[in-house]
């Protein structure tokens, strides 16, 4: 297929293809931007700041204390288990310029999950924040973890009020569970360390992993997807040449309330953003609304990136409205479909549109993205990536007509390697050089691609398909509704039939008035006909709704 959004529908300043060997390595990238960028504030967590020149130079020191103490060579796996704290960059950085594989741990893990990313990738040492320690305790010895190094949330906050953090969290919110891992070291004392030793560069080239990133496993086990340097260049390239145009050098900034850890914000958020010299505001607990909102208050934002669960959630939080937004100019939906009614309150209240992006963990995470020029939500998810290519294919693999749905199968230089010891799964996945998404989408004649949904949500109502999507996205539109997911149950007579978990705050929403707003916006078969009221929906750790997990409830 032509690339027919080239020509059509890239805005001025952003490049037809990006050179995914302009740098040799991430080594390459860090030590170029936190150098140029050095005076100028990086990072910003619980009111504490770095600049660029402390963390390159904080980073190097663990560096040396993982060379020198821990004795880690080159293309070792280190797992980093940690939420949004100063500490996270550091290590972060720490492990790429030590020329480690990094392995990012979620905090929220459960011993069973946790036991299977280390076996799987083989780490040989890890940082975890003190929180979850215990349940590392519980797995350690099953691992090839040999090292292990502990931190508190305040040990970068400094002095007292590092201290002060460190024991609120401890002994009067008492959420540190006992833990006994003899042989670990606290973050503090590491660094004290590294900090007698000598960094030893280490030679990186593209062809060298930078990252085991593991799937969330909604869709199945948890998978180790393979991430080059040259990877990852490829897509902060990518990144950077759909937002450049916008971005103001060394005086944006960005709020990180997704996890670090996680592909999305890992990319956007932070090796990306460095690129641009700005500011970045780590929140540790984006669950905690209210306090979310006050730190929002201390500050003049121009970036956000989240989920629609996080927008719709900041929306609903008193005090939300009454913030300075004047200085906000990007904010960017990704990890799941932003609702219509969402963007639309989101616009109202701050009055900057939304931008909606996609992307995977197998794609580092960028395949597109709405042009940085888009003015209005138009629910799609943009166009692709500069240097990336996609076709949208039937059952048997053939491209289907412009404007029909599916699956969409991307090609570009930010496609994984493969699945880590999973040569299986990778071959489900990769035919040539193209990657199948699993999702189903369709495009339209600018270019502009719309996630209908995945293969596996689709439900089938006497033959015809029913896409979730659609449907979620119609009640939403319902006043009072404030969450809603749509799963397709057995019928006898129509072979499924949808039924509907929803989220409220209010009393006028029920069940009848539910089912006459969709009679009149959707047609008969689109209509669900068993509607359930919760307190709240399952999600994964980034707030993404997981309709199989209740379609396993009611499995079960």
């Amino acid at each position: 297929m032509e690339k027919i959004w080239l020509e059509k529908s890239y805005p001025p300043g952003v490049p037809f293809e990006i050179d995914p060997e302009k740098y040799s390595s991430l080594v390459e990238i860090i030590n170029k931007y936190l150098v140029q960028f050095s005076d100028n504030t990086a990072f910003i967590n619980m009111g504490k700041s770095l600049t660029y020149s402390e963390v390159h130079q904080q980073a190097k020191t663990f560096a040396a204390y993982l060379q020198k103490d821990l004795g880690l060579q080159k293309g070792d796996k280190f797992a980093i288990m940690m939420p949004n704290t100063l500490q996270y960059p550091i290590a972060l950085f720490a492990g790429l310029l030590a020329g480690l594989t990094v392995v990012n741990v979620n905090p929220l893990y459960t011993a069973r999950e946790l036991e299977h990313q280390l076996k799987d990738s083989g780490a040989k040492a890890i940082l975890i924040i003190e929180n979850f320690a215990h349940t590392l305790e519980q797995v350690i010895d099953k691992t090839d973890v040999k090292h292990v190094v502990i931190t508190g949330l305040g040990d970068r906050l400094g002095g007292l009020k590092g201290m002060l953090v460190n024991g609120v969290v401890k002994y009067v919110k008492k959420m540190v569970p006992k833990y006994h891992l003899p042989n670990a070291v606290r973050f503090n004392d590491a660094m004290a360390k590294g900090a007698k030793r000598s960094f030893d560069e280490v030679e990186v080239s593209g062809d060298d992993l930078a990252f085991l990133q593991y799937t969330g496993g909604t869709t199945g086990v948890s998978k180790g997807v393979m991430l080059s340097h040259r990877n990852m260049v490829a897509n902060i390239e990518q990144s950077k040449a759909m937002t450049s145009p916008i971005f103001d050098v060394g005086k944006e900034f960005m709020v990180t309330a997704l996890p670090l850890y996680h592909i999305f914000a890992l990319n956007s958020n932070c090796l990306s953003y460095i690129c641009h010299g700005g500011q970045n505001l780590l929140i540790t607990n984006p669950r905690d609304l209210p306090n979310f909102v006050k730190e929002l208050s201390n500050y003049q934002i121009t970036a956000i990136t989240g989920v629609n669960t996080l927008f719709n959630g900041l929306l609903h939080t008193p005090g939300f409205n009454d913030l300075d937004f004047s200085r906000l100019k990007i904010s960017f939906g990704g990890g799941m479909a932003v609702q219509e009614a969402v963007a639309n309150k989101w616009k109202s209240v701050t009055g900057n549109h939304m931008l909606e992006g996609y992307g995977l963990t197998e794609c580092c995470p960028m395949v597109s993205s709405s042009p940085y020029n888009q003015t209005e939500f138009n629910g799609t998810i943009g166009v692709p990536a500069a240097s990336t290519d996609v076709k949208l294919v039937d059952d048997n693999g053939e491209r289907v007509p412009l404007g029909e749905p599916g699956e969409l199968w991307v090609q570009g230089p930010q496609v994984m390697q493969g699945y880590y010891n999973r040569p299986d799964a990778t071959a489900e996945v990769m035919t040539d050089d193209w990657f199948a998404t699993g999702d189903i989408a369709t495009m339209d004649e600018n270019g502009y691609l719309k996630i209908v949904d995945r293969k596996k949500d689709m439900i089938i109502v006497s033959g015809f398909n029913v896409y979730p999507n659609e449907v979620e996205e119609v009640i939403m539109m319902h006043d009072g509704v404030v969450e809603v997911a749509a799963i397709g149950m057995p019928c006898e007579v129509t072979g499924e039939k949808i039924k509907i978990y929803l989220v409220s705050d209010s009393e006028d929403v029920t069940k009848e008035s539910i089912i006459a707003h969709c009679r009149k916006h959707l047609t008969n078969y689109k209509v669900p006909k068993i509607i359930e009221f919760s307190d709240d929906l399952p999600k994964s750790n980034v707030g993404k709704i997981l309709r199989k997990e209740l379609r396993d409830l009611e499995a079960s």
